[in-house]
């Protein structure tokens, strides 16, 4: 299984948040928001960092894609990657 943090990178479009603004605005260190970028593991507290800035459950940020799960990221990559060599 796989995190998904799209729906956090939405939120930040949606308030016209930059990474860096809301991240020095939540509290999260810069090494928490380059995993958030790369789709890693992060600790609970940032997690909880984050839902307290935005008032919202980890639902709302965060989704969990199974491995086999065809809107899995990479999956989705594969597949733009295919269309813009194929």
């Amino acid at each position: 299984m796989k995190l998904s943090y799209k729906k956090l990178w939405v939120k930040l479009v949606e308030r016209d948040l930059k990474k860096t603004e809301f991240a020095r605005k939540a509290g999260i260190s810069s090494a928490s928001l380059a995993k958030l970028g790369k789709g890693a593991n992060i600790t609970i507290d940032v997690f909880l960092k984050i839902c307290e800035y935005f008032d919202c459950d980890i639902s709302d940020i965060v989704e969990v894609i199974k491995a086999d799960d065809d809107s899995a990221p990479e999956s989705q990559n594969e597949k733009q990657e295919d269309k813009v060599n194929g």
